[in-house]
């Protein structure tokens, strides 16, 4: 089983695959049109670098940290004809 470190924070999440490749790709233009952006001076502010920092981290680790939390993914898993919901494990956080 897997080990809690000492925050108490359960690895598992942090091992999780819960982003598809369709969703990838959404956050790698997201982030590419937001540098554009800021390069090009529409956007002025350098705190906005932040976000597609994160959207590239998330895209290419396939993880992203809110999904495993509220329990949602894009990754393809086994859904069902009647059930529209992607069939995901909630994670213990305790």
């Amino acid at each position: 089983m897997f080990e809690k470190d000492s925050f108490g924070l359960n690895f598992k999440i942090l091992m999780m695959h819960n982003v598809g490749k369709i969703d990838r790709i959404i956050r790698l233009a997201v982030a590419a049109t937001l540098v554009v952006l800021y390069f090009t001076k529409v956007i002025d502010s350098p705190a906005i670098l932040f976000l597609p920092l994160l959207l590239v981290l998330t895209s290419l680790r396939r993880c992203c940290p809110l999904y495993a939390v509220l329990g949602l993914g894009t990754c393809g898993v086994k859904t069902d004809e009647t059930d529209k919901k992607i069939d995901t494990e909630k994670l213990k956080l305790n």
